[in-house]
């Protein structure tokens, strides 16, 4: 759909800063439209932002705000942790939902830390055998914590707790609730201010979810300006703090931010490779994802056709 200033018009959503700044500085910087793009960005609230309920915690994904807006055809495309819309694309159909395909492996390489607090008698991941981490649930940090804790313990001792929204977490860390918790920016950095210890870190990359509707060219400009964004976080990630700062209201001065962290890059086809490693790993977990899907019914690469 154009509008009258010719530009096509886009809807998409954003939650947290970390995962979706591409897309924010995109917006912010006028690099949508420069490709020709009117993208409004629909901030959904997600888990990191300070006072933020639980909504995003719901234990079924397609209650989630995010998830039920874009059901309702509120926007056209999201973005989260590669396994998240692996669930979210594979399950949407046998769910009465609205269809989505993975469209990208997307810009924003999201850095996530099991933490432990201040006091805790827990110095490494073997530790952790058996003990519940604090995640949330389908969402990048629930993934990554299997995900790390594999190369230290058994699959069977790794255990997660669903502890809120990522400011409970932190409290509940801090209080001896939960042994520890799964964070990324800018918790990571309050974290570290506030004298907790970090066990172990990784990236967690994005994907990229389109409905139908959005047409190859379009999502092809679209990530064209998240590449030139992905350049300009690199080159000055400080710059763009106050996206992060604005999450914890006053918990975190500027120089205190550790904008190193932050890494984004092009985002880039999603290869069947990858697509074939992905849903096989989250098969190996029980009540990860739902079996019997197929590259071909999930993955659709038209943004480089």
């Amino acid at each position: 759909m154009a509008t009258e200033a010719g530009l096509k018009k886009v809807k998409v959503s954003a939650m947290n800063a970390v995962h979706d700044l591409a897309v924010l500085v995109a917006s912010d910087e006028g690099l949508f439209q420069k490709e020709g793009l009117n993208v409004e960005v629909l901030r959904t609230p997600g888990t990191s932002q300070v006072g933020s309920d639980r909504q995003a915690l719901q234990t079924d994904i397609f209650d989630r705000t995010m998830e039920g807006i874009y059901n309702d055809g509120g926007v056209d495309q999201y973005r989260m942790c590669e396994w998240g819309v692996m669930k979210r694309t594979v399950e949407a159909v046998s769910n009465g939902q609205r269809p989505a395909k993975i469209v990208a492996l997307g810009a924003a390489m999201s850095k996530m830390a099991i933490i432990t607090g201040p006091d805790s008698q827990i110095y490494d991941p073997e530790q952790l055998k058996n003990t519940a981490v604090a995640v949330s649930p389908f969402n990048g940090s629930h993934f990554t914590t299997l995900k790390m804790l594999e190369g230290f313990i058994r699959k069977e001792e790794i255990l997660t707790t669903n502890a809120g929204t990522m400011q409970e977490r932190f409290e509940a860390v801090r209080k001896g609730e939960v042994a520890a918790g799964n964070f990324y920016e800018p918790w990571i950095s309050v974290s570290q201010k506030q004298g907790f210890r970090i066990l172990m870190e990784s990236h967690s990359t994005r994907s990229e979810a389109a409905s139908e509707e959005l047409d190859g060219p379009t999502l092809a400009a679209m990530f064209r300006a998240e590449t030139v964004a992905a350049e300009l976080i690199n080159a000055n990630p400080n710059k763009y703090a106050h996206y992060f700062l604005d999450e914890v209201k006053g918990l975190l001065e500027p120089n205190e931010f550790q904008g190193w962290r932050l890494l984004y890059g092009p985002p880039v086809p999603y290869t069947r490779a990858r697509f074939d490693d992905t849903y096989q790993w989250m098969l190996g977990y029980p009540d990860l994802i739902e079996p019997g899907s197929t590259y071909e019914q999930v993955v659709d690469n038209r943004a480089w056709e």
